[in-house]
């Protein structure tokens, strides 16, 4: 595999709509093609799951509004109040999902926060980078890197809507955390656009939202939850962990995937990626569990139950998404979704 270098000029290419996986997708879709008007009640999902991939594909698709939009669908439906009506009703579906797979871990001290989310975060087994490391053929990398483009291709986006909900400590720990992720200002050296580079190493498309018709349920709630966390300025303490929790999970993964890819014949550029977070989230994971989660327990205490939840479901549903590629893959199967397959 060589490299490729990242492009210097490139059109700003949207998505497309998707294909509908059921009931819900179907209707919203047909209504996001036509022109901004009332939203008539979506159906309801038969059993809300982190796995519906027809309640999550819809969710996706009403948080895109916010990010980058879709290709044909008018940019009023944004702030559509009945179409929010509907997406509120979703989040409730998909919070209610969350609150059955995520145990509510217990408030502590504000002292004692990072202690706690160190305790949650040592809980994880490494099972998936530790297969890539050593195992993975490279259909299978090249899968996993698919999977993760639905958020690397956006990184550091939906934390960035934190930036605004916080003040002091948290608020310049916070900042110090996406001004690496976009680069310092450099376009190169933004992680999205290094993760380009990867999948164009891998021979994948590296178009923006690429994938988003091969990816299963659980892969769109990992994305989910933290639009859900980033665009509720009630859940900033939740977003706050989250991000806490992907700092402090990994720098000992990347480099594995590092080690990975270069096994499978990936070269430097393919994998600079997972090189620079080996670096950049060591120092991360200080400044967001000491700074910015830990500044934001003492300046707001009644948000600590929050940091730790939204901590708790970065690593639960990180470990059920690993569960459901790596059970496929024993199977001989793929982990990914047959495009425009419906999901009951």
């Amino acid at each position: 595999m060589q490299g490729v270098p990242v492009r210097e000029a490139r059109q700003v290419r949207v998505m497309r709509l998707p294909a509908p996986r059921g009931p819900i997708t179907a209707e919203l879709f047909g209504r996001l093609a036509g022109p901004p008007g009332e939203m008539t009640p979506l159906p309801e999902p038969a059993t809300p799951s982190l796995h519906d991939g027809d309640l999550q594909l819809a969710l996706f698709a009403c948080y895109e509004l916010h990010y980058r939009g879709f290709d044909g669908v008018d940019e009023s439906w944004e702030w559509e109040p009945s179409l929010l009506r509907e997406r509120a009703r979703l989040e409730r579906c998909f919070e209610s999902a969350l609150a059955e797979a995520v145990p509510r871990p217990l408030p502590v001290p504000p002292g004692q926060v990072r202690r706690a989310l160190a305790g949650l975060c040592g809980s994880g087994d490494g099972r998936m980078s530790r297969h890539l490391r050593r195992g993975a053929t490279l259909e299978q990398f090249r899968e996993f890197v698919m999977h993760r483009s639905l958020y690397h291709l956006k990184e550091a986006d939906p934390h960035s809507w934190g930036i605004p909900r916080l003040y002091g400590r948290a608020k310049a720990a916070l900042v110090e955390i996406q001004a690496d992720e976009y680069g310092g200002g450099r376009q190169e050296r933004m992680h999205a656009e290094l993760f380009r580079a990867t999948m164009r190493g891998l021979g994948l498309d590296d178009s923006y939202g690429a994938y988003l018709d091969r990816a299963p349920g659980i892969t769109l709630a990992v994305s989910n939850v933290m639009s859900l966390f980033g665009l509720h300025r009630r859940r900033r303490g939740a977003l706050a962990g989250h991000l806490a929790a992907l700092e402090m999970t990994s720098s000992l993964p990347n480099r594995r995937y590092a080690a990975g890819l270069r096994r499978l014949g990936g070269d430097d550029t393919t994998a600079l990626f997972y090189d620079e977070h080996v670096q950049a989230d060591a120092v991360h994971e200080q400044i967001a569990a000491h700074d910015l989660c830990g500044g934001l327990a003492e300046a707001e205490p009644e948000l600590i139950g929050d940091i730790l939840y939204g901590a708790a479901c970065a690593l639960t549903l990180d470990d059920l998404w690993a569960a459901h590629v790596m059970d496929r893959w024993a199977r001989g199967e793929s982990s990914l979704e047959t495009a425009g397959q419906l999901v009951p």
